[in-house]
C-alpha cells in the first residue's frame, strides 16, 4: 500500500488564506506544544509542528496578542503532512473571533500563499 501525499491533493479551499510566520501553541488530548501558523483565513489555518495528529482530531490553537494575552480556536484536523504541520478548520467561531481574524489577516497577512495543504 502506498502512502498518500497530501501536498499533491486537489485544490479544496474556498476562502483566501494570507502567509504569516507567528510562534503558535497547539492543544490536543496529548497536552499542548508549539507549533508555528504558516497561513490563515477566515476558516482556518496551517500549523508547521512535528507532532503527529489524526485527520478529523479537535486541536485548541491560542494566538498571542500583542499585550502577551492568547486568544483561542477551537478546530478540527482537516488533514495533516506527518512531520511537516497540520491543516485546521475553525468550528463555532465567536463574533469577536470572526472579528479578530479579519483584523489579523489585515496586520499580519501576506500575499495568498502558494498552494499548501490548508483550510
Amino acid at each position: 500500500m502506498s502512502e498518500l501525499d497530501r501536498r499533491k491533493s486537489d485544490e479544496r479551499r474556498v476562502t483566501k488564506r494570507y502567509a504569516v510566520s507567528i510562534d503558535v501553541e497547539w492543544e490536543n488530548h496529548y497536552g499542548r506544544r508549539v507549533g508555528t501558523l504558516s497561513d490563515v483565513s477566515k476558516e482556518g489555518c496551517f500549523i508547521l509542528s512535528e507532532v503527529d495528529v489524526t485527520e478529523g482530531e479537535l486541536v485548541k490553537v491560542f494566538i498571542p496578542l500583542a499585550d502577551g494575552m492568547k486568544i483561542e480556536f477551537l478546530g478540527q484536523v482537516a488533514n495533516f503532512v506527518y512531520e511537516i504541520g497540520f491543516a485546521l478548520h475553525f468550528l463555532s467561531l465567536s463574533d469577536a473571533q470572526k472579528e479578530f481574524l479579519t483584523n489579523f489577516v489585515e496586520m499580519h497577512g501576506q500575499e495568498p500563499t502558494a498552494k499548501n495543504p490548508s483550510t
